[in-house]
């Protein structure tokens, strides 16, 4: 007798809370739907775009949907500033302009928006961009979840750094310029009220002087990325992927807060790809490594800078590997999507 097993049923495909966490689902939806649509296939996707005919400036677009809004460390409209001057900054660029767009959900207390407005005013100023252009939108009750931001930036580069994730070499040093996990986990935390922000706040600040710190090492700097969602994790596959290396790094090495490390054992949370807000991965000529860390170090942002791994000779093309504390190795795979949605 011959069973017939029936064909598995798919349901209509709808978007995912995960497809925009930053791991393999946003891949997915960008690969198969946005950029094919877009007719941008071809190169690595970076953190901020060189403007065609003007390849001295940098462009780069963020929206901003934290929940909640604000928690310690910051807010969302800190956080707007921070994320894109950040984007520009890896490029290394020096931001020029800003644009702020805020959709605005009815009944939000105008208080609140006051507040917010005021620290994203307050972001600005320290970092020292105008905000030049902006919109504001307002929808119905339910339509939003309070408050959502949008931010574009501007920015000129350093004439001596040209980074890419695509540009990390054999050899190549990791740097990461402080510790990983405090954003993500001070978030959900205070959405939660697990309490762990009594012990912790967001890293959340702007980068853009750590990475002028760095002209001086000018070409010996490869790769510069803030592995904001989906974590170092995601951070350093797509380097790997983008340059087509085998990357390995230390787990002693990586700065792991205390109070982040409970945190993610009480959830079962990896640590690797809980979100950031301020630091930055750094992937430079082995021969420039000890100077680059001295620049790093020599700046508030990166008084903490350590060096964590290294780029194979040889290996897998896109692969990430992590020795553990007993010398074992172990795969790290890009995120599926996000164990921590709404983070930034």
């Amino acid at each position: 007798m011959t069973i017939d097993c029936p064909a598995p049923v798919h349901e209509d495909e709808v978007v995912l809370l995960g497809h925009g966490a930053g791991g393999r689902l946003s891949e997915e939806l960008l690969d198969r739907l946005i950029l094919p649509a877009l007719g941008e296939t071809a190169g690595p996707l970076e953190d901020a775009a060189l403007l065609p005919g003007h390849r001295e400036l940098v462009i780069s677009t963020d929206s901003f949907v934290v929940s909640p809004l604000s928690y310690p460390g910051g807010d969302i409209g800190s956080l707007a500033v921070h994320g894109t001057v950040n984007d520009l900054a890896m490029r290394g660029a020096w931001p020029i302009a800003l644009s702020v767009a805020l959709i605005v959900e009815e009944g939000l207390p105008l208080a609140e928006l006051r507040s917010v407005v005021a620290s994203l005013g307050k972001a600005a100023r320290e970092v020292g961009v105008p905000v030049v252009t902006g919109d504001t939108k307002v929808v119905g009750r339910g339509a939003a979840d309070r408050l959502f931001v949008n931010t574009t930036g501007v920015g000129q580069r350093h004439g001596s750094l040209h980074p890419s994730a695509a540009l990390a070499r054999p050899g190549d040093a990791v740097l990461l310029s402080g510790p990983v996990g405090l954003h993500g986990t001070t978030v959900l935390s205070t959405r939660e009220g697990l309490g762990f922000e009594s012990d912790i706040a967001s890293d959340s600040r702007p980068l853009h002087r750590l990475v002028r710190a760095l002209a001086p090492i000018g070409p010996a700097v490869h790769v510069l990325r803030d592995p904001t969602r989906g974590g170092l994790a995601a951070c350093l596959n797509e380097i790997a992927r983008d340059s087509s290396v085998a990357v390995e790094i230390e787990e002693r090495a990586v700065p792991v807060p205390e109070a982040v490390a409970a945190a993610c054992d009480l959830l079962g949370l990896d640590p690797l790809v809980v979100a950031n807000e301020g630091c930055m991965v750094a992937f430079v000529s082995a021969d420039a490594a000890e100077d680059t860390l001295a620049a790093m170090r020599s700046t508030g942002e990166g008084a903490q800078a350590v060096r964590i791994g290294e780029v194979l000779p040889a290996g897998p093309p896109g692969r990430v590997t992590l020795r553990t504390l007993v010398g074992a190795r172990r795969i790290v795979d890009m995120p599926l999507g996000e164990q921590l949605p709404r983070i930034c």
